[in-house]
């Protein structure tokens, strides 16, 4: 499995954090992406990465600890999933995001057009997103 895993001290208490995350569309369109698309607990993104076109076909699930967790269901992965841990800081008024995604890719589907190294340059820009926009909801 690949790791990717940003950390970032938000100016706002845990729970408006949270609450920004709550609004699932506007988080995960923050990373970025060509489009998104959710219908409850489906979340569907696309993005060009390089040459390569990736869509994937994500579920929000519940992970012990984490404000906001998905998983892949279909996609290039053989197993990708994402969590954003929230952490409260001394006086409340302020909270630590880390923001993780583990993968390991389908060598068949993916071949020469995009390896581990593009794909973790690729989710390190677009987590960063996503803490840029908590930080301004907040």
């Amino acid at each position: 499995m690949n790791e990717v895993t940003e950390t970032r001290r938000v100016a706002a208490p845990p729970d408006a954090v949270r609450d920004a995350m709550a609004d699932v569309e506007g988080f995960v369109r923050s990373a970025g992406f060509d489009d998104v698309e959710v219908d409850g607990e489906a979340v569907r993104v696309a993005n060009q990465v390089g040459p390569a076109e990736i869509e994937l076909e994500l579920a929000v699930v519940e992970r012990e600890g984490a404000a906001l967790a998905y998983e892949q269901r279909e996609g290039i992965f053989e197993s990708m999933w994402t969590e954003y841990v929230v952490e409260p800081l001394a006086g409340g008024d302020e909270c630590e995001v880390t923001a993780r995604t583990e993968f390991a890719l389908d060598v068949p589907v993916v071949g020469d057009v995009l390896d581990a190294t593009v794909i973790e340059r690729q989710r390190r820009t677009e987590l960063n997103a996503q803490l840029d926009w908590l930080a301004a909801q907040t």
